[in-house]
């Protein structure tokens, strides 16, 4: 039997006693295991300095690689969303819902596990401790499957928390990794339905079209994010500009950063030629149509491939449009359904925008970049879902969950 079966076994075995773990017993290993990774920080930036070093050596793109990078800061946020998720209630055994029938049956609707959760992923070793912590507080148990390019870094995770969990009263096996990368391990996974309830893809377009198209477990889809802000004639110049830059530059390599700012043409007459300089300024390449090439000075021709672009560096598409309408129809057309936003104060067109925009989140007057587990207060996400059943945005602990009906009764039979 593979490595993935044998994982998928254990996993599925333990999934049936972690319903049995308390939430004090969980809260304890999460606080173990936040510890741990602050205890271990020196060990795992080692690790992770080998896949940095590798990277550079493939000629890695400077996004990717920060999506690679630990420093003692991010291991610190890391254990501070820990603590964050403690805190929070754990949703596993809540009533939903509470139905009294005239026969004295009594259907409460709970909240319990999915069983088994696979995650494969990209870059980001951050992802190993998000899914292992949230995994860990709804009760589920967890197979990682992270990339080459980040494996030094997961597998010095995996040990810290395996670590903290050998102290604790949650069995270990609940959250493995499989640390073979090869494509052959990733088939596998995609096709484990004996033991995987679910498979999450977080990751590149490239990942996740695969995943949706060879998978035969059920997957949540969290896609790529063509993000876009939609600077309207209305718009305040000082607003519209900080959200600009701070959506495109705070941390470009993410997906909730934007990668196309559309102007309306009355704003862009006025204010365009400042913002497009005040980005340059700050090393951000544009890419424009022809009204912006012919206004501004160091723009590249954007071609029809730049507005469905996720460039997650620091690069950005700049189109002008003569409406509201016509920045919705091309949101519509290349828009992956991530984050969007309008800086305008117009409410009207604002409520028209929020309304009619089909994405995960859409924003009025405020940057994107705030698409966020920890920002939303979930402590942290197991992924941001553009698709639209079970779950959809940031996936905190209540998207680890799912429902069953229990129903007491005393003799009652149906006639």
């Amino acid at each position: 039997m593979s490595e993935v079966h044998l994982k998928g076994k254990a996993a599925k075995e333990v999934s049936y006693s972690l319903v049995n773990i308390t939430t004090d017993q969980k809260n304890k290993a999460l606080a173990l295991i936040a510890e741990q990774l602050v205890v271990d920080q020196t060990s795992i930036l080692a690790e992770n300095q080998k896949d940095l070093d590798d990277g550079k050596a493939k000629g890695f793109t400077d996004a990717i690689l920060d999506r690679i990078l630990l420093t003692g800061k991010r291991i610190e946020d890391m254990a501070n969303a820990i603590h964050l998720l403690i805190e929070l209630q754990d949703p596993i055994g809540e009533t939903v819902e509470t139905i009294e029938k005239d026969n004295a049956l009594l259907i409460e609707v709970k909240r319990v596990p999915i069983g088994v959760i696979g995650m494969i992923y990209e870059a980001r070793p951050n992802v190993t401790v998000d899914a292992a912590t949230l995994a860990l507080k709804t009760g589920n148990a967890v197979i990682l499957r992270g990339s080459s390019s980040a494996k030094y870094s997961n597998l010095a995770l995996i040990k810290s928390i395996h670590a903290a969990l050998d102290k604790s009263d949650v069995p270990k096996i609940s959250i493995q990794l499989i640390e073979d990368t090869s494509r052959e391990t990733a088939k596998e996974l995609f096709r484990l339905n004996e033991y995987l309830d679910v498979l999450i893809p977080r990751g590149g377009k490239t990942l996740i079209e695969t995943v949706i198209r060879e998978a035969t477990v059920p997957v949540i889809q969290t896609g790529a994010g063509n993000c876009h802000i939609y600077i309207d004639e209305s718009a305040e110049l000082e607003m519209a500009t900080n959200i600009a830059l701070n959506a495109k530059i705070q941390r470009p390599s993410v997906c909730n950063a934007i990668e196309t700012i559309l102007i309306h043409d009355k704003w862009f007459a006025f204010y365009g030629k400042g913002l497009i300089e005040k980005l340059q300024e700050n090393d951000v390449e544009i890419y424009g149509d022809e009204t912006v090439v012919r206004e501004c000075e160091k723009v590249r021709a954007a071609s029809e491939s730049d507005w469905s672009t996720e460039y997650l560096g620091l690069t950005v598409s700049v189109k002008i449009v003569t409406s509201m309408e016509e920045a919705i129809t091309h949101i519509t057309k290349y828009g992956t359904k991530h984050s969007e936003a309008i800086i305008t104060n117009d409410e009207k067109h604002a409520t028209i925008f929020l309304n009619y925009v089909d994405a995960a989140a859409v924003y009025h007057n405020a940057s994107t970049r705030f698409t966020d587990g920890f920002e939303f207060g979930y402590g942290a996400e197991i992924g941001i879902s553009t698709q639209k059943l079970h779950a959809r945005g940031p996936m905190g602990l209540k998207a680890l969950t799912t429902t069953k009906y229990v129903i007491r009764g005393n003799g009652q039979v149906r006639v």
